[in-house]
């Protein structure tokens, strides 16, 4: 392929802006104007091409697109230009900027201006700062050439970061995974049902003000106090979210608007929780309100581009953007796969959703070398009813439904090491289980005995963590799965990125050591039981990036969230894709042998369903 790397310069104003809107909405308003662009052809030199629109689109469409790797820095914005606007697909999509996060981590910048400083390249122009309010007929012919020059330096510092990130390892595989995640935003292939979401709309908002109504009965003070805050949002059963104070440097309530995860609970499942954040932050409207008029709005311009982000998470997970997080669409509660069943796959087609079965569970006890369990998972037994037969002392026959739900909720909670206090809240929220505090204790201790390699794994991780402190070399877990890069303080992955824990410093606490790495806004705790999550999550997400581009051989990928994996087919293929889907799902990488990895697969035209 060859490589064109590319820019494009738009229209923007104070209130007509990427600040302001999506990048859906942007694109796709009337007011879109692209003043110019700048190309690049492999290591030609790059030419900058302004006018009326046909002379823009006449040079756009002089390119060998169909056998190149467009090149941008933020290319599902260039990306969804090229295709929305020009009605250019080309062979393939790369982008530096998500090529950064994979590469540098979250706790830094990823503009283009700080990846060319990273990297020594060059220095970034602020002429598109002057641009504000300009239509294209507004610049002088020098003002245009200034922009020129603008633009071209960007596509150049683009070319040359994108060389270097290649020449130094970046992962063909991950290039793949980024091209097929900006495909789903850029090429978007899933509808929308606009009037199952008016009615949703409808019944989310008769519901509204009897939820902020019943959140504002606490007064104003008490909901800004940090602590009867927190009391308030354990009342839903939710741990409220920490962090380290810069200021102290001790544990305090990440209850900021930046915050991260705090933030997150404005998309939490139950809606009390959302109205409490509501009345917190004097929002005059739930999250499901404003979520579902969003999906409204897209209806009407056309079909939905699927807006993942890439690089998510220091685990690599996918996240979402575009202010609509389709990684985080209720199913439970009274909105409960309301929006997800006003998505559809297009006339004469399917959707297939392959999830990956307790990928967490078995990536751990492979990773950990827990060979009974793996065993169990490898045999199609049931993990659960025998977590709960020894928790209970009965054989696995005489398991309850209930006790079978408990042993659920220990698999799932207790394997990154959670004490008792935390399992007996995970209890009553996931299992409609209440436990005193001794019997969740002793829950713990029989989980502990009867899983101790993975109990082992969260102590080899403390220890990773003391030797990564003091510059040492060390494993952990199943050997030659990961490597340890104490100069990096990283944990390198089979796909050679890797989990990062910047900055990780030691300081002594009341129990030893404890350790903290920087991430963009505060310091965060890390410990052995955070390290095997964060390795876990990380491998898991390894499994199925391989597992996605070997379905995206055949089918079309349109989406993928948390351990599952979405294709739309066309309906009489339906059968044979699902086997080959779930033929995917179930392959194993080369660095995996023995993991015994499972899927279930639902075919329908909602997504929901």
């Amino acid at each position: 392929m060859q490589l064109i790397t590319y820019d494009m310069e738009t229209y923007y104003d104070r209130e007509y802006s990427l600040s302001k809107l999506t990048t859906e909405e942007y694109i796709r308003d009337p007011r879109f104007q692209v003043i110019g662009v700048s190309t690049k052809v492999d290591d030609e030199e790059a030419v900058w091409v302004s006018g009326p629109a046909k002379d823009i689109l006449a040079h756009l469409h002089s390119l060998p697109w169909d056998n190149a790797l467009a090149l941008g820095h933020n290319n599902m914005f260039d990306g969804a230009i090229l295709s929305w606007r020009c009605g250019i697909r080309p062979k393939a999509l790369a982008d530096t900027m998500l090529m950064s996060r994979a590469v540098y981590g979250m706790d830094v910048s990823h503009s283009l201006a700080a990846l060319s400083s990273r990297l020594g390249t060059g220095i970034k122009g602020d002429e598109v700062v002057k641009a504000l309010g300009k239509r294209r007929g507004d610049f002088t012919p020098s003002q245009l050439e200034q922009y020129g020059d603008y633009c071209r330096t960007d596509v150049t510092l683009t070319y040359m970061a994108f060389r270097l990130l290649v020449e130094a390892g970046f992962p063909k595989d991950e290039l793949k995974l980024i091209d097929l995640t900006l495909r789903m935003f850029t090429e978007p292939v899933l509808e929308l049902d606009r009037a199952r979401l008016e009615q949703h709309l409808a019944a989310v908002t008769a519901r509204k003000q009897t939820l902020l109504d019943a959140a504002s009965v606490h007064d104003k003070k008490d909901l800004m106090s940090n602590p009867k805050f927190a009391k308030m949002l354990r009342g839903y059963g939710v741990e409220p979210p920490m962090k380290i104070s810069p200021t102290t440097g001790k544990e305090t309530y990440a209850f900021a608007k930046n915050d991260e995860d705090f933030v997150a609970l404005l998309d939490h499942d139950d809606e009390g929780v959302q109205a409490l954040m509501a009345a917190r932050l004097g929002n005059k409207s739930t999250l499901e309100e404003t979520r579902t008029q969003r999906f409204i709005d897209i209806a009407t311009r056309g079909k939905l581009p699927v807006p993942i982000r890439y690089y998510a998470a220091h685990t690599g997970r996918w996240g979402g953007a575009d202010k609509i997080n389709l990684q985080n669409l209720p199913s439970r509660g009274p909105n409960a796969k309301q929006i997800k069943n006003s998505i559809v796959a297009p006339a004469g087609h399917v959707l297939i959703d392959a999830d990956s079965a307790q990928i967490e569970a078995r990536v751990l006890a492979w990773l950990a070398e827990q060979e009974d369990v793996v065993q169990t998972f490898a045999a199609n037994g049931d993990v659960y009813k025998r977590m709960a037969a020894k928790i209970f002392g009965v054989t696995e026959t005489d398991v309850t439904p209930t006790e079978r739900q408990i042993g659920k909720v220990v698999i799932l909670g207790a394997g990154y090491g959670v004490g008792h206090h935390k399992l007996q809240t995970f209890l009553k929220l996931q299992a409609g289980v209440d436990v005193d505090l001794g019997e969740a204790k002793r829950i713990i201790d029989v989980y502990r005995s009867t899983n101790n390699k993975i109990s082992d794994l969260w102590a080899q991780a403390d220890r990773m963590l003391a030797d990564m402190t003091r510059g040492r070399h060390c494993s952990v877990g199943r050997p030659g799965v990961l490597d340890v890069d104490p100069e990096r303080y990283s944990v390198v992955l089979p796909n050679g990125l890797c989990v990062q824990y910047p900055d990780l410093k030691a300081q002594p606490g009341d129990k030893g050591y404890e350790y903290t790495y920087r991430n963009r806004k505060a310091r965060v705790y890390i410990y052995g039981g955070k390290c095997v999550e964060n390795m876990t999550q990380a491998l898991a997400r390894c499994v199925i990036g391989e597992q996605m581009l070997l379905i995206a051989k055949r089918y079309r990928v349109v989406l993928t969230v948390h351990d599952s994996v979405v294709a739309c087919v066309r309906s009489e293929e339906a059968d044979e894709a699902t086997a080959y889907i779930e033929q995917c799902m179930r392959w194993i990488p080369r660095w995996a042998e023995g993991l015994p990895v499972n899927c279930e697969a639902r075919v329908s035209r909602r997504y929901g369903d």
